[in-house]
């Protein structure tokens, strides 16, 4: 997947993509606008990070580069890769289940805790992007 030239940006489709694991040093930008709402990422090769309104939407450890990430009321969904192996975490519905789709493969079913978190691993390459797809069920 090639990098993002901005540590955030908004795509053609209406989706954003944010994060870049090949970074160094923390970097981050805040107050990036889109669809009305305030966006803030950190991202660099031990963690990315995006806030939504000050809210928590998404981390990954260790960092990742997300693309195409679009966010309704029944579905999240993104591609992602990074140099290795990422443990990422989704804030969502509190106590509520998710259907986990990677790569178009059914993974199961997983329950939010009482905070709404939902955590994944995800095996990853720099090569190639991984589709991530959690739909309320």
């Amino acid at each position: 997947m090639a990098l993002h030239e901005a540590l955030i940006r908004e795509e053609k489709d209406g989706s954003i993509s944010f994060g870049d694991y090949t970074l160094e040093v923390k970097s981050k930008m805040s107050d990036f606008e889109h669809n009305g709402d305030l966006y803030k990422v950190k991202t660099y090769n031990e963690i990315t990070k995006l806030e939504k309104n000050g809210l928590f939407i998404y981390e990954s450890v260790p960092g990742t580069a997300v693309s195409h990430m679009n966010v309704s009321e029944k579905e999240v969904s993104f591609f992602v890769s990074g140099s290795e192996d990422a443990q990422i975490t989704l804030e969502l519905e509190a106590e509520k289940e998710y259907k986990i789709l990677i790569d178009e493969t059914n993974i199961g079913k997983m329950k939010t805790n009482l905070g709404g978190k939902l955590v994944l691993s995800v095996e990853l390459t720099a090569e190639k992007e991984v589709q991530i797809q959690v739909i309320k069920c």
